[in-house]
C-alpha cells in the first residue's frame, strides 16, 4: 500500500507544489529521502513507531533480503514498525516502508509478511510514489503534511500525539486531501502483485504467501456485519477473487506448474464458447535444502526453499517469526493487564496451551513488574532451546531486574563473544548497565556500545542509550551530544538545536568535539526550516 507523495494507505490524490514537469524532477533521490527521513521522525515523535531492536532487526533483515532481489537493489529501504494492530502497511518516499503490528499478527507464517514487503517494495521500484506526485501537482498541500495526514487517516486507533499545533496542521491537511483521497488504480496493484512475487522468488520466499494472506484477509470480511472493522489493508488494497486467482496463476507461472486457464472463442456461427487449455507454465526450479543443525552459529540464515536458477543466496523464512509475532504482541498491547488476558485466552482456545513463543511472549509481559517469574519461565524455554538468542536476552533482562546483576551481566559478555557487531545483543547489554547504574557501569556500556558507534547516526535507541551510558561514565559533553541527536532523531530538531547551541558554550570542548558540534548544528538547521515551512512546529517550542 502506497500512497502517491507519502504513506497513506494505497491511496493517490495528495497535492503537490508545482516544482517540475516529471516525477524525475520534482523530487530527486536525495530529496525523497530527506522527506522520507523527517516524515519517519515525526511518526516517532507523535509515538506511532515501536521501535525495538529485536523487531527492527528482524523485519529489517527482510527488507534487506527482498530490496536486493527487487528490480532496484541499489535502492536503500528503511523499514520500520508501527505499534498500531490495525492490518496495514505502506510504502512512501525515499524507500521508507512502514509496517503496522497487527498485519504480522494476522499473518500464519513470515513468507505472508514478506509477501506483503514485497509489493510495498515494488511500489517504490516501479516509481508509483512518484508517478502519484507528478498527478498530484496543482493543489498546494504540503509534502510532509500529505505524507503525515494520509498516515493518521489510515490509523483508526489514532496516535499519541504530544504535540497539538503540528496535530491541527495535520488535521487541517487531512481535511484539504479527503475528497481527492483515491485507492491506487489496478493497473499499479497489479503490477506491484506481479513484481512483489517474482521478488518473493527471487528471495526464496514461498511465492504462493501473496494468495494465502490476501485470501485469508478477503475471507475474514464475509458475512460482515455491523460494527465489525474491515482491515485498513483491504480498503487501500482491493482483494477480490480475481486479484487471488491472479496472484496463484503468476505464482503457479514461477514455480513452472501446469497452469489451467479457460479463455473464450467463437464457434462457426459467432456463438461464444469457453475452452480449457492446459498449459505448461516453464520458471526458475526451486531446490529444497537441508536443515542447518540445531546449533547453528547464523539464526537468520535457516533452512528453506533455495531457488536455484537465479542464484538466490537467501533461502525460505528466518525461523524467527512466531518469536517476532509474539514480542509484537507483548509491545504492542495497550496495557500489561491486556496483554495478560490474550494470552489467557489464547491458553484456553489451545488444547495443548501456550507455544513455546507464545510463552516468551507472556514472559516478556511480565518483565515488567514479575522478573523473577519471567525469568524462570525464561529458563524452561532455554532448556528446551539453548541456542534461542530471542529468549537468552530476554532472561539476561529479567535476571538483571530481580537483582541477579552478575549472572546477567556474564549471560551477555557471553552473548557479545559470541555474536559481535550484534545490533540487538549490544543494545541490550549497555541498557541493562545503565538501569544497574554507577560510573563502572557506564564505562562498560560505553565500551559495548562504540563498535556500533559509526551506523548508528539513524538509531534514536542507540543515542539514548549512548547518551545515558556517558553521562553515568562522567563524559558528561559526549553525552550532550548523543541526547541532542536522540531529540533530533525523536522528531524535535528545534531541541536539538538549543541542545547543541548551550553545548557550545562549554570550555570545556576540544577542537574536535567542537567541530563535530558546529557541523551537526549546520546539518540540522535546513530541516527544522524546511519543517516550518511544511507548517510542522514542535508545540514544547512555541509555548516558551
Amino acid at each position: 500500500m502506497l500512497a502517491p507523495n507519502g504513506p497513506a494507505p494505497a491511496q493517490e490524490g495528495l497535492r503537490l507544489p508545482d516544482i517540475g514537469s516529471s516525477a524525475g524532477e520534482l523530487l530527486t533521490p536525495a530529496r525523497q529521502e530527506e522527506y522520507g527521513g523527517m516524515m519517519l521522525r515525526e511518526l516517532r515523535n507523535y509515538g506511532y513507531l515501536l521501535d525495538d531492536p529485536l523487531v527492527d532487526d528482524w523485519l529489517q533483515s527482510m527488507g534487506n533480503r527482498l530490496g536486493a532481489h527487487s528490480d532496484r537493489p541499489e535502492q536503500h529501504y528503511t523499514l520500520f514498525m508501527m505499534r498500531d494492530r490495525q492490518v496495514n502497511a505502506f510504502a512512501t518516499l525515499g524507500g521508507y516502508i512502514g509496517v503496522n503490528a497487527g498485519l504480522v499478527l494476522t499473518a500464519e507464517r513470515e513468507d505472508e509478511v514478506a509477501a506483503v514487503l514485497a509489493h510495498e517494495i515494488s511500489h517504490v521500484t516501479q516509481q508509483h510514489v512518484l508517478r502519484g506526485v507528478e498527478r498530484a501537482q496543482r493543489d498546494q498541500v504540503p509534502i510532509l503534511l500529505g505524507m503525515l495526514a494520509a498516515i493518521v487517516a489510515a490509523q483508526a486507533a489514532g496516535g499519541t500525539s504530544s504535540g497539538e499545533a503540528s496535530q491541527a496542521a495535520i488535521v487541517s491537511a487531512m481535511g484539504l486531501i479527503q475528497q481527492n483521497q483515491i485507492n491506487y488504480t489496478r493497473s499499479n496493484e497489479s503490477e506491484a502483485d506481479r513484481i512483489g512475487i517474482r521478488t518473493l522468488a527471487r528471495s526464496g520466499y514461498d511465492v504462493d504467501a501473496m494468495a494465502d494472506f490476501f485470501a485469508r484477509l478477503s475471507f475474514a470480511t464475509r458475512g460482515n456485519s455491523g460494527g465489525y472493522s474491515v482491515p485498513e489493508y483491504l480498503r487501500t488494497h482491493p482483494v477480490n477473487t480475481t486479484r487471488i486467482s491472479e496472484a496463484k496463476q503468476r505464482a503457479d507461472q514461477i514455480r513452472g506448474r501446469t497452469v489451467t486457464a479457460t479463455t473464450t472463442v467463437g464457434d462457426e456461427e459467432g456463438n461464444s464458447l469457453s475452452r480449457v487449455e492446459r498449459v505448461t507454465a516453464t520458471g526458475p526450479t526451486f531446490t529444497q535444502a537441508p536443515p542447518l543443525p540445531a546449533g547453528r552459529s547464523n539464526p537468520l540464515l535457516p533452512a528453506g526453499l533455495e531457488l536455484a536458477s537465479l542464484g538466490a543466496t537467501a533461502s525460505g523464512a528466518t525461523g524467527y517469526f512466531p518469536w517476532a509475532q509474539e514480542r509484537l504482541r507483548a509491545l504492542s498491547a495497550t496495557t500489561v493487564d491486556t496483554a495478560v488476558r490474550e494470552y489467557e485466552a489464547l491458553r484456553r482456545a489451545s488444547p495443548n496451551g501456550l507455544t513455546p513463543a507464545q510463552r516468551y511472549g507472556l514472559a516478556v509481559v511480565r518483565l515488567a513488574g514479575e522478573p523473577a517469574v519471567a525469568a524462570t519461565e525464561l529458563r524452561r524455554l532455554l532448556d528446551e532451546d539453548p541456542q534461542n538468542l530471542w529468549v537468552e536476552l530476554a532472561l539476561a533482562e529479567a535476571e538483571s531486574q530481580a537483582g541477579r546483576h552478575d549472572a546477567a551481566n556474564a549471560r551477555l559478555d557471553q552473548l557479545l563473544r559470541r555474536h559481535p557487531g550484534n545490533r540487538p545483543v549490544a543494545l541490550t547489554y549497555a541498557r541493562v548497565l545503565v538501569a544497574q547504574g554507577g560510573e563502572a557501569a557506564g564505562r562498560r556500556a560505553q565500551e559495548v556500545l562504540r563498535p556500533l558507534l559509526a551506523q548508528a547516526g539513524d538509531d534514536p535507541v542507540f543515542q539514548q542509550t549512548f547518551a545515558r551510558a556517558c553521562e553515568l561514565a562522567g563524559d558528561s559533553a559526549r553525552a550532550g551530544e548523543a541526547y541532542a541527536e536522540a531529540a533530533f532523531l525523536n522528531g524535535r530538531p528545534e531541541q536539538a538545536l538549543i541542545q547543541l547551541e548551550n553545548l557550545k558554550k562549554r570550555g570545556d570542548l576540544d577542537y574536535v568535539a567542537r567541530a563535530r558540534v558546529d557541523a551537526r548544528i549546520a546539518s540540522i538547521t535546513p530541516t527544522v526550516l524546511e519543517l516550518r515551512r511544511q507548517g510542522v512546529r514542535d508545540p514544547d517550542m512555541q509555548r516558551r
